[in-house]
């Protein structure tokens, strides 16, 4: 590698290229939705490029060794990069390596679902015990809580990673049936009733998983490949549980120890099996711009089932956070509101969202995990893709635009 690439990419320096003029889009459409539809946005603007670098160096500042970000749509493509991808080798993070997307698995598990929804195979509105008879102590938690987090049942993820790195060793290499996951959760108590709050947890699309494959007879890797992966031709993107390797060219994924310190703990391998179909993915920055673009303009669902997977209701008290069935919506400053999910799974925090029209989608990724500056930070490349170049944010838009941490995705 370069002597002086080295240097600079020590020092923190971001990398970003431009591939083709990057032109104002569409408007985003406003999408349909029972709390607050998307609000009128006028076209968007050139993506700010120094406030995406600063992003990224924000990020790593915030001790991630590298982040990434990546632009794209029908005015072209930006790839913004800072750090390492290899702290050990000292790669340079590189837009194109494959990572562990964590939470953003739920989209492609719901997006499965609703296709078989769409098939009449699975009512939306059914009971859960329906299909999975006495899995769950109550016949009123229905498909649809699931998909919305309104279901009650506990996160068992917090208990499990409550010693970020003494808990994270523990299942590193471990393989969990479903039921056991499911069991943990209900060894807790639940957090509301059926359909009164939306409370996220990892054990609803745990759920979603176990019914994809009541109702296919098949693996969840065989569906996310045909009904998604092949069709959509993401390459770069696998469901390997419970396989532990990330093949091909990919990001080194990073805890910080709960001691201060102790060295980072490269978490990249290990089998996910603690999340199974709730965030064991695999993909890059490209393959999930395709997808989240693909999803909103409707080439993976019908316009009835796109139209209730972005009816959204609020998530937190700024107004500004929703989510629907199983993808969130951020409304930015600047009006644009943007759809997509964000994922944090050891080692890698995630964001990958689209415009609603599919007209320009970024995907940005930083390789650690607990460390929530980070991960805030990171939420920064969402304002400056989507709302160019603007005058600083008041303090209520800042905190807007910061997306909210999922927990243990």
């Amino acid at each position: 590698m370069n002597t002086s690439l080295n240097r600079r990419l020590a020092a923190g320096t971001v990398f970003l290229a431009v591939v083709a003029g990057v032109a104002p889009a569409t408007a985003a459409q406003a999408a349909p939705g029972s709390t607050g539809s998307a609000h009128a946005a006028p076209s968007l603007p050139a993506p700010d490029d120094a406030a995406l670098a600063a992003a990224l160096e924000n990020t790593r500042a915030a001790g991630a060794p590298g982040a990434m970000a990546r632009i794209s749509g029908r005015d072209g493509v930006r790839n913004a990069t800072v750090g390492v991808r290899d702290t050990v080798t000292g790669a340079p993070m590189d837009t194109d390596a494959r990572f562990r997307i964590g939470s953003v698995t739920k989209t492609f598990s719901a997006v499965v679902l609703l296709q078989l929804v769409d098939e009449k195979k699975i009512d939306l509105d059914a009971p859960v015990n329906h299909y999975l008879p006495g899995l769950l102590p109550d016949d009123r938690i229905t498909v649809r809580h699931l998909l919305t987090h309104r279901s009650g049942l506990a996160d068992y993820t917090n208990a499990m990673f409550d010693d970020t790195v003494a808990g994270f060793e523990a299942v590193r290499n471990k393989v969990f049936t479903y039921d056991e996951l499911v069991k943990l959760s209900l060894s807790e108590p639940r957090t509301a009733e059926p359909g009164v709050s939306y409370q996220y947890s990892n054990t609803n699309f745990v759920v979603v998983g176990m019914l994809i494959e009541q109702a296919t007879g098949h693996p969840v890797a065989e569906e996310y490949e045909q009904r998604i992966i092949e069709p959509l031709k993401l390459d770069h993107t696998s469901y390997v549980h419970p396989d532990t390797q990330i093949e091909g060219m990919h990001a080194h994924g990073y805890l910080t120890p709960d001691q201060a310190g102790l060295p980072l703990v490269d978490s990249t391998e290990q089998t996910v099996s603690w999340a199974r179909s709730a965030g064991a993915m695999i993909s890059n920055a490209a393959d999930l711009n395709t997808f989240t673009s693909a999803l909103v303009t409707g080439r993976l669902l019908p316009a009835p089932l796109l139209d209730q997977m972005l009816t959204m209701t609020p998530t937190d008290a700024t107004n500004t956070r929703f989510y629907g069935l199983g993808l969130r919506r951020y409304d930015l400053s600047c009006g644009t509101s943007v759809y997509g999910h964000t994922g944090t799974v050891q080692g890698f925090y995630t964001y990958a969202f689209s415009t609603r029209d599919g007209g320009r989608s970024l995907t940005a990724m930083a390789n650690t995990s607990n460390r929530g500056a980070a991960n805030s930070a990171l939420g920064g490349t969402l304002e400056a893709a989507f709302c160019g170049k603007r005058p600083a944010p008041t303090a209520a838009a800042a905190t807007a635009a910061t997306a909210a941490t999922d927990g243990a995705l």
